[in-house]
């Protein structure tokens, strides 16, 4: 038993989101009962379990929603400890904004037909989607609530590895909302203090906004980059040689991020050692790379790590900086990058906090942060989640559905509006 429940917190526990493997287990009962696995159901009888299961679905997502209207409300009064929703899912976290989650459902059982399935169980992904469409609905006004926008890089706007070319249909989606006075901001793990990199890496989007005769200049200006998690602030600037201007970090860090040099330097030292011993004790390839505000490690010989190794390195080098004197006191983030693994100091809640303060004071319940790395641990987008709401994607293509499905939503609400 010993055996087993350390194999199984071990490679999956970190793996998994417990809210949507709670709502998961939810959906499972109404599938369970209505669903009809044989080959010889009539059309019409197929129909009325669809029927059926829809309405048990909907009832559920009803009672969820409500589940994170009284969490929001316990939250606020100061009583967190009397949330129902806080007391099934302990480790369930702050919501900005009320989801509208009947509404998601039925928006999403259009699209993947989850109520007409008889052998494949509501899903990871279909829940996950579902939570992507009732946050993006509970932000959708074009005059607010939402004001600002941040996105993680690899994997949300453009694949693994690559850069963000003129031809990348997110492009688009992110001059709609520039021309709509939205703020944008690219809260990265790459760490570069030279603005040259990210032109690199962001061309086709500031090439974009440079050429553009629909921006203001206001407009021009309201798109950062912020590098290392949480290091270095870049301001779209289109007169600039990089088409991006270095901003000083007295200028956008927060009080909580003045840390010392000889703090900066130990947890660095710590995560490196811890690095190097993975890298030994799995006879990894890897070469070790150490920055002013980060250290990790890459294939040095540009092949593939396996996933497991990759998840070892991380979770080994988290444990060990958790249980420093110095990694409990500067925030850090342990992540892996998908072919390699770094520890960063900062994290992406302060990166995300600090677009924040830079753009005026936005609050959480304004900011929408789009990124694919949710998960506990080794996922460096799990807490941007405490501060703002989030939408989790699998890939770039996913982000331009997002920000299309916001468009449609900002423009039907105006409309109706206007009416």
């Amino acid at each position: 038993m010993t055996t087993r429940y350390r194999v199984e917190y071990a490679l999956k526990a970190h793996r998994r989101d417990a809210l949507i493997e709670f709502i998961k287990g939810l959906l499972a009962v109404p599938f369970v009962l209505h669903c009809q696995p044989t080959s010889t159901n009539s059309p019409k009888s197929l129909e009325n379990m669809a029927t059926e299961a829809h309405r048990r679905y909907k009832e559920i997502m009803q009672d969820i929603e409500e589940l994170v209207k009284d969490h929001i409300q316990c939250d606020n009064a100061g009583t967190p400890e009397r949330s129902k929703l806080r007391f099934l899912v302990p480790s369930v976290g702050r919501f900005f904004t009320p989801l509208s989650l009947v509404k998601a459902f039925e928006i999403q059982d259009e699209k993947r037909a989850i109520s007409s399935r008889r052998f494949v169980a509501p899903s990871f992904n279909d829940i996950r989607l579902i939570l992507n469409t009732a946050q993006i609905i509970s932000l959708a006004s074009l005059d607010g609530p939402i004001k600002l926008i941040t996105f993680d890089g690899d994997v949300t706007l453009y694949d693994d590895g690559q850069c963000l070319v003129p031809s990348n249909p997110v492009i688009g989606r992110i001059m709609w909302l520039l021309e709509h006075d939205l703020r944008i901001g690219i809260v990265t793990a790459a760490g570069y203090t030279d603005g040259a990199k990210y032109k690199e890496r962001l061309l086709g989007l500031l090439d974009a906004i440079k050429d553009s005769t629909v921006l203001t200049e206001k407009q021009k200006h309201n798109l950062v980059v912020l590098g290392g998690e949480s290091s270095y602030m870049f301001r779209s600037a289109p007169e600039h040689k990089d088409l991006l201007e270095f901003v000083p970090r007295e200028e956008w860090a927060l009080p909580e991020m003045k840390w010392e040099k000889e703090e900066v330097d130990a947890l660095l030292d710590i995560a490196q050692a811890s690095l190097l011993e993975s890298v030994a004790a799995m006879n990894l390839p890897a070469t070790l790379i150490r920055k002013e505000m980060a250290v990790g490690i890459i294939h040095s010989e540009g092949g593939k790590f396996p996933r497991e190794q990759l998840e070892e390195a991380v979770l080994a080098a988290q444990k060990v900086l958790e249980l420093s004197e110095v990694g409990r006191r500067l925030p850090f983030c342990a992540f892996n990058g998908g072919n390699d693994v770094f520890v960063d100091i900062g994290d992406k809640r302060l990166g995300v906090l600090c677009c924040q303060s830079f753009f005026g004071g936005l609050k959480g319940g304004q900011t929408l942060h789009i990124g694919d790395q949710f998960l506990s641990a080794g996922h460096n987008d799990f807490k941007a989640r405490m501060a703002g709401t989030t939408v989790w994607v699998a890939s770039p293509t996913e982000t331009v559905a997002c920000l299309a499905e916001l468009r449609h939503h900002m423009e039907t609400n105006h409309t109706k509006v206007a009416a």
